[in-house]
């Protein structure tokens, strides 16, 4: 009987035990978990209501979501993709509902859900979960892995798979047995921004912004779309999009860099200046301090006047135009600086892993260790919020166990 291990009960590990056993009947399957409780992560994500996936079934917009892996994900969403994560789900009792912005979780908005049911297929397949069993090393032997145990016990085992997520030892046994790790560095972080601009306005929400990086050379890395201001500076959609395709150039420059943020995105400073001229022609009498003729919030409104020193009794048609030169600058070319990073709730995703030269993305095999599977966050793939990063577990999950039971 063929002997297929499983190292960590996380997402991508539970969901690579079930594929292999159900795929493969005949073949035994074990799964070992260094912690008691398994899928931890699981069940915290989405602030314990576990975003499944997210809502898009096209494999060409689905990529554009990873700032790394997008490209070898490409032909693994053609055979598993948000669409059959949903019937998986689905087939084992568990339903799934969209929200407005695309991110999909289980009906019961609760995250045990999920956790129960992964658990409960484990045991319909037979797959033998083994928690609070830490693995101490890994050893490759004549066509077959050693798997030694902190207890000192050694399980033999034919097939390999790696499912670890960012712990530090899966990429250690991962370059023991001959494979290149890409640094593993923060991804989808918030920006500490300490600036007066943004002081006690913790709260307020903008729609639609545009987000741009200064001093990164060469590269560009923009964003838009919605943004929080926080007690200690900025989150929000936009700016955890930019952190985690900008997060290998952040951490070079030690979180410090400049962000330019446009607050008015359909605007440029040309066409912003001409609102602001006819503005001064139709409301003359109006105070510029009260009257904000765009969709922004009043008190963020308010602040950048006072920022621009444009006195609060001064009416539009007596803005001066130096005052109305600042206004243009602040609301499309402001420019904070970035002093740090915080991490987005608990979900903390990392950029880095094993190097995806090194995997063959059909079977999700090690093209260096014949034998070896990896799925999950242990590879150098990670994705924007919004359930992507689960999304690239079920699939390279899934593949792998797909594989993994061929004789």
């Amino acid at each position: 009987m063929l002997r297929c291990v499983v190292i960590g009960g996380g997402a991508a590990g539970f969901f690579g035990a079930i594929s292999c056993a159900v795929n493969h009947p005949h073949t035994q399957v074990i799964l070992l978990e260094a912690g008691r409780n398994p899928l931890t992560k699981v069940s915290i994500s989405g602030g314990g209501r576990c975003n499944v996936t997210h809502h898009c079934f096209e494999a060409a917009q689905l990529i554009q979501f990873y700032p790394r892996g997008g490209k070898a994900l490409r032909s693994c969403f053609t055979r598993f993709q948000p669409k059959d994560t949903v019937a998986w789900f689905a087939a084992h009792g568990v339903k799934l509902k969209t929200e407005a912005d695309g991110r999909m979780f289980p009906v019961t908005d609760d995250s045990q859900t999920i956790v129960d049911c992964l658990i409960e297929a484990a045991r319909e397949a037979e797959v033998i979960v083994r928690t609070g069993t830490p693995v101490k090393a890994i050893r490759r032997e004549e066509g077959y892995f050693e798997v030694g145990l902190k207890t000192d016990q050694e399980i033999p085992c034919d097939r390999l798979l790696i499912a670890t997520g960012s712990n530090p030892l899966g990429y250690r046994w991962a370059k023991e047995l001959g494979h290149t790790i890409e640094p593993p560095v923060p991804s989808l972080f918030t920006f500490n921004i300490p600036d007066p601009r943004l002081k006690d306005l913790a709260g307020i929400s903008v729609e639609n912004v545009h987000l741009k990086l200064l001093e990164t050379g060469k590269e560009k890395f923009e964003q838009q779309g919605p943004l929080l201001i926080t007690h200690w500076g900025l989150s929000g959609p936009a700016v955890l999009k930019l952190s985690a395709w900008g997060a290998r150039v952040l951490h070079d420059h030690r979180y410090k860099l400049s962000l330019m943020i446009n607050w008015l995105p359909e605007y440029n400073s040309e066409t912003l200046r001409q609102a602001l001229l006819k503005v001064k022609s139709s409301e003359p009498k109006r105070k510029v301090f009260s009257y904000c003729p765009f969709n922004l919030p009043k008190r963020f409104w308010q602040r950048l006047v006072s920022f621009c020193e444009i006195n609060s009794e001064v009416p539009w048609a007596e803005l001066s135009k130096k005052g109305l030169n600042l206004l243009v600058q602040e609301l499309t070319q402001g420019v904070y600086k970035i002093e740090g990073k915080g991490v987005f709730k608990e979900e903390f995703v990392t950029c880095g892993g094993v190097s995806l030269k090194e995997v063959d993305f059909k079977t999700m095999e090690s093209k260096v260790c014949k034998g070896l599977y990896f799925a999950g966050e242990v590879l150098d793939i990670d994705g924007v919020t919004g359930g992507f990063n689960f999304q690239s577990a079920w699939t390279t999950a899934w593949l792998a166990g797909q594989a993994m039971g061929v004789k």
